[in-house]
């Protein structure tokens, strides 16, 4: 009889232990994706992190992140929706590690008022790349030839069609160094007294294991979400899982074409294209 009683009373007022939401944060950050590799960017995670803020009897919210980087854009946007968020409802916020948080994974990270990894997870990769491929010479060898009409010397700026040029290469790297340094501006403010002094090698582009990532002041601890919430809230800890809700019928189903762009074997090829580029994000780090 006492149990149903106490399922009877408003979630608010049952006595069985703190409710933690946790949101996962995976993937390649990017602002487009596809029916065949959704992309992680705000668009896809906001109402996630508005549910999981929203929890009122909730001190804290979890994040976990698994992702080898990608957009700086989305990621400092994902970063910022979630400072804002925790400043608003007064959340503490606590990142988890999983298999990787580098680059963008690593920036969004910042995010958290703690950063807590496993030993064998990669954090790091302070960095910006840009990376693509060139073919003026295959064009040459299958008699093709590029034509190119622009308004503006620049416009077509590091075509992969056409050799590379000295300038175009030097206006990309001072692209790279301001988004660099944006980078390295956040790491300082959210890691301010923790990074190792005099260790400017956290900011090469290098990455570490969270074991090395902790001796250099990029994370907090070592451990794992759900013993580690236990310790801080209690043993009767519950984590909730909250997810970004689906449509009526949920994801479409893949090799379904939309009017006018290219049907199911161009879905396809596409798909497969997307598949591989990720991989190659993944690979970077091992996995």
């Amino acid at each position: 009889m006492a149990g149903f009683l106490k399922r009877m009373l408003p979630k608010r007022f049952r006595k069985e232990g703190t409710v933690i939401p946790v949101v996962k944060l995976s993937g390649v950050i990017s602002a487009g994706g596809s029916q065949f590799r959704p992309a992680l960017n705000l668009a896809n995670v906001s109402l996630a992190l508005d549910k999981a803020f929203a929890s009122k009897s909730s001190p804290a919210v979890a994040i976990a992140i698994n992702s080898p980087g990608g957009s700086p854009v989305q990621s400092r946007m994902i970063y910022n929706r979630i400072r804002e968020l925790a400043r608003e409802k007064q959340k503490k916020v606590l990142v988890f590690v999983e298999d990787v948080a580098a680059s963008g994974g690593y920036m969004i990270a910042l995010a958290g008022d703690e950063i807590i990894a496993d030993p064998t997870s990669i954090v790091g990769s302070i960095g910006v790349v840009s990376g693509g491929f060139g073919f003026p010479e295959l064009l040459k060898k299958i008699g093709v030839e590029r034509r190119v009409y622009t308004a503006g010397e620049n416009k077509a700026i590091l075509d992969p069609f056409q050799p590379e040029k000295e300038k175009d290469i030097e206006y990309l790297k001072s692209l790279q160094l301001e988004i660099h340094q944006v980078f390295i501006d956040m790491v300082r403010e959210r890691r301010t007294g923790k990074l190792r002094q005099g260790d400017d090698t956290v900011f090469s582009g290098l990455f570490w294991s969270g074991k090395r990532g902790l001796e250099l002041g990029l994370i907090d601890g070592l451990g794992d979400m759900l013993q580690e919430l236990k310790k801080r809230y209690g043993k009767k800890t519950k984590l909730e899982l909250v997810t970004t809700p689906r449509g009526l019928f949920g994801r479409k189903a893949p090799g379904v074409s939309l009017p006018g762009l290219g049907g199911i074997g161009a879905d396809l090829a596409s798909g497969l294209a997307e598949v591989a580029e990720e991989k190659a994000w993944w690979a970077r780090y091992g996995l």
